[in-house]
C-alpha cells in the first residue's frame, strides 16, 4: 500500500446520463471514480481500499437507496453515503441523515454543494479508517497480555493500589508489580488513567 491513494467515489444511479455528468465532474476536481447502475452490482463490488464514499440515488430499480443504507448497515460496512434524489421528501431525508448518511441534495443541485459534501464524507472516510485502525491494533496488544495480566489490568484501571493488588491475586507484592509493569508495557500506557481509556476502548468488564 503506498502512503496516499487517490480516493475513490462511488456512484450508484440508474441514470446513464447522470453518472456519466458525476463521472466529468469528479474528474475535474481530481476525483477517480466508479459507477453502478444498479444497488445489487454496487453492493457485490469490492470496496476500494483507499479513502472512499458513495453517492447514492434514492430511487433505484428494485432497492431503495434507503434499503442499499440499510444492507450496508446489516453488513457492517462503514463508507460514508450522499444521497442524491429527484424528489425532496423531508421524513426520508431524516430517515437517511439519523441512519449516518453525509448529505441529502435534491435535483438539481450546484456541483459545489456536491464536491463540498464528498470532500466532507472522504473526511469522515478517513476519520473512521484510522479509528478501525488503531482499535485493531489496541486488540492486537491485549492479545498479547496473559491471563493472568488481563486480571491485573482490570485491577489497575479499577483504582487498585499495587499492594491491594497482591492480596487479591494471592501473589507477592513484587509479583504483582512485575505483572503492573508488563500491563503497561504491553499496552504502551503511560499511566493508570490512559490504561483504563484503553480499557474503555476495549469494552472490558471495568468495576468501580
Amino acid at each position: 500500500m503506498t502512503g496516499f491513494e487517490v480516493p475513490t467515489v462511488l456512484i450508484v444511479d440508474d441514470d446513464t446520463r447522470m453518472r456519466a455528468a458525476l463521472q466529468r465532474l469528479l474528474k475535474t476536481v481530481g476525483l477517480r471514480s466508479e459507477c453502478f447502475s444498479t444497488p445489487e452490482e454496487f453492493l457485490q463490488h469490492e470496496r476500494p481500499s483507499g479513502p472512499s464514499c458513495v453517492v447514492l440515488d434514492l430511487r433505484l430499480p428494485g432497492m431503495s437507496g434507503l434499503e442499499v443504507q440499510k444492507k450496508l448497515i446489516e453488513m457492517e460496512v462503514q463508507i460514508p453515503i450522499i444521497f442524491i434524489t429527484g424528489y425532496a421528501d423531508i421524513p426520508v431525508t431524516v430517515k437517511a441523515m439519523k441512519s449516518g448518511a453525509v448529505d441529502f441534495l435534491t435535483k438539481p443541485f450546484r456541483d459545489q454543494d456536491l464536491i463540498d459534501a464528498i470532500q466532507q464524507a472522504l473526511k469522515r472516510d478517513g476519520e473512521i479508517s484510522r479509528q478501525v485502525k488503531e482499535l485493531s491494533e489496541l486488540k492486537q496488544r491485549y492479545a498479547t497480555l496473559t491471563a493472568r495480566e488481563r486480571e491485573v489490568m482490570l485491577l489497575i484501571v479499577s483504582g487498585m493500589l499495587t499492594k491491594h493488588i497482591a492480596v487479591k491475586i494471592g501473589t507477592t507484592e513484587i509479583t504483582a508489580a512485575v505483572h503492573r509493569g508488563q500491563v503497561m508495557r504491553k499496552m504502551q500506557a503511560s499511566s493508570p488513567a490512559e490504561l483504563g481509556r484503553l480499557a474503555e476502548r476495549l469494552r472490558l468488564p471495568i468495576s468501580a
